[in-house]
């Protein structure tokens, strides 16, 4: 069974949501500008794509390349460029720093310990990141609040020192966005067909099996506490979200398969 036929069920509220997504949108973009977008190439960041496109946003997008994407994940820019005619940019790390890194500490860095996953983070999505939102006034995230207890309180709009980050997938469910995808045949990863709910870079990221929560997959020999690679959480640590929000607490559980032992 594919990721659709497994996931996509709209909540019943779907349409006020969807709604509320496009509004905010635009009043981010007509607020914010210039207003970038920040696609992982996963599920949500697609949907957030279409809904620039139904929105008739003109928004720059970009892509963080870490040198350590799957194949399957890549191959998705052309998609997106060939379907909404928008240009994406790419950001890579500096060749010479993830070079060093990996002779000093070998291939298997991040395995080692956490301040080394941490490390190899920093250079291959921290620095492009700040390169890529230079200059912005706002950038747009397919953050959701069901993906993680250390998400639970993103709010539509969170104010940073020298920009806001939109999030107008906050309130969506995962069942939500399949079924948008669903709905408009938005192009998506085939790794989400295999069991890949959330998608970073090859080393750190493997299926999820029965039971497991949504971001299981992701750095899965660290503790549940660390697994973020620092591009929505603030200096201290802490999610960087600055209003409160009310909203009713989602299960991340999602129907996967079993392993046989």
């Amino acid at each position: 069974m594919g990721a659709i036929s497994l996931y996509a069920k709209a909540s019943p509220d779907f349409a006020q949501k969807l709604a509320h997504s496009l509004e905010l949108l635009k009043s981010s973009a007509a607020t914010y500008s210039p207003l970038t977008q920040a696609s992982s190439l996963g599920a949500e960041d697609m949907v957030v794509t279409h809904l620039l496109q139904e929105a008739g946003i003109d928004c720059s997008i970009f892509v963080l390349d870490t040198g350590m994407l799957h194949a399957e994940t890549l191959a998705l820019v052309g998609r997106i460029e060939e379907r909404y005619q928008r240009k994406v940019d790419i950001y890579r790390p500096v060749e010479s720093a993830a070079s060093a890194f990996v002779q000093t500490n070998g291939p298997d860095a991040m395995y080692k310990s956490l301040e080394l996953r941490k490390a190899c983070c920093h250079i291959r999505k921290m620095e492009p990141l700040e390169r890529a939102l230079a200059g912005k006034n706002g950038w747009l995230t397919g953050l959701r609040r069901e993906q993680s207890s250390a998400r639970a309180e993103v709010h539509d709009i969170e104010q940073q020192a020298e920009r806001v980050k939109v999030n107008p997938l906050a309130d969506w469910t995962w069942g939500d966005v399949w079924h948008y995808i669903s709905l408009n045949a938005i192009p998506y990863n085939p790794l989400h067909d295999q069991f890949f709910p959330s998608i970073g870079c090859a080393p750190c990221t493997r299926a999820v099996t029965l039971g497991e929560d949504f971001r299981s997959g992701r750095w899965w020999w660290e503790q549940e506490s660390a697994k973020e690679c620092g591009l929505h959480v603030a200096a201290d640590g802490t999610h960087e979200a600055q209003e409160p929000a009310a909203f009713e607490p989602l299960s991340s559980i999602i129907p996967i398969r079993e392993i046989p032992a």
